[in-house]
């Protein structure tokens, strides 16, 4: 047996989040920068769904294409650039545990 430590690698991410709550008849909508992730991963527009999971404002996501097929990054989440220009999304704990920011950009 051996150890290994893992190469150091600086990636490029964005993380999904509400960029304003705006007051509505039904109570508080939501904008998220799904504008600024489309823009980061060279698409036209990503898909905003939401998908009921037991409270009343259901569960947002966006669908991400990865190498090992589609995922959905939920708000909170990040999406990571790879090494060889693929996307991903990434826990925010796990992202935290991983990641340090090593520089401000513009996404």
């Amino acid at each position: 047996m051996a150890k290994y430590r893992k190469k150091p690698v600086v990636i490029d991410a964005i993380q999904f989040k509400v960029i304003k709550e705006i007051p509505c008849l039904h109570g508080v909508a939501k904008e998220h920068n799904s504008m600024d992730i489309a823009k980061f991963m060279n698409v036209p527009f990503l898909k905003v769904p939401t998908a009921p999971n037991g409270t009343p404002e259901g569960r947002t996501y966006i669908e991400i294409e990865t190498l090992e097929g589609t995922m959905q990054a939920d708000l909170g989440d990040y999406i990571i650039r790879g090494v060889k220009g693929e996307y991903y999304p990434c826990k925010p704990d796990i992202f935290e545990q991983i990641y340090e920011k090593v520089e401000d950009g513009a996404a």
